[in-house]
């Protein structure tokens, strides 16, 4: 078995599209990045990155994920797993963000990944954290997400 950690961070814009788990959650306050910025997938690459033992989601992907969708790179991410004979036994994940309730939209995301993932709803769990107004998420600015899983 093995463990893998991983973690992003993107900047609030305004009238930019909102994507947690590969869903589109909001029409404004989304997350600026390269790609989608969806900072939930991206930990959740990061994190199955790392317990393969792969280098993370920017040098696996070097220049080839800019303007793609974060769930591509979660599929093409699988099927490195795969070829390595590994699966996931469980994820999970924090998102910290201020600008939305993450229980509103927790079951849908579960869903999403685990069809994108191809594994059970019950292997993964997701939880919503606040920054109670302080520093930068907590000021609107940004959202943030941690994820743990384990492999074998």
């Amino acid at each position: 078995m093995k463990i893998g950690i991983g973690f992003d961070f993107h900047i609030i814009k305004k009238n930019l599209p909102l994507f947690l788990g590969g869903l589109e959650i909001s029409k404004e306050n989304g997350l600026f990045s390269k790609t989608d910025g969806d900072i939930l997938i991206h930990s959740i690459i990061d994190a199955i990155l790392g317990a393969i033992g792969e280098k993370d989601i920017g040098e696996t992907f070097n220049e080839n994920w800019k303007g793609k969708k974060s769930s591509e790179l979660l599929i093409k991410t699988m099927g490195i797993l795969n070829k390595k004979n590994f699966k996931i036994i469980n994820i999970d994940s924090v998102i910290v963000i201020e600008t939305i309730n993450i229980s509103t939209y927790k079951e849908k995301i579960i869903e999403n990944l685990s069809n994108l993932i191809g594994i059970e709803k019950e292997k993964i769990n997701i939880k919503g954290k606040t920054m109670e107004n302080i520093g930068h998420i907590g000021h609107k600015k940004g959202g943030a997400a941690l994820t743990v899983v384990l492999i074998e």
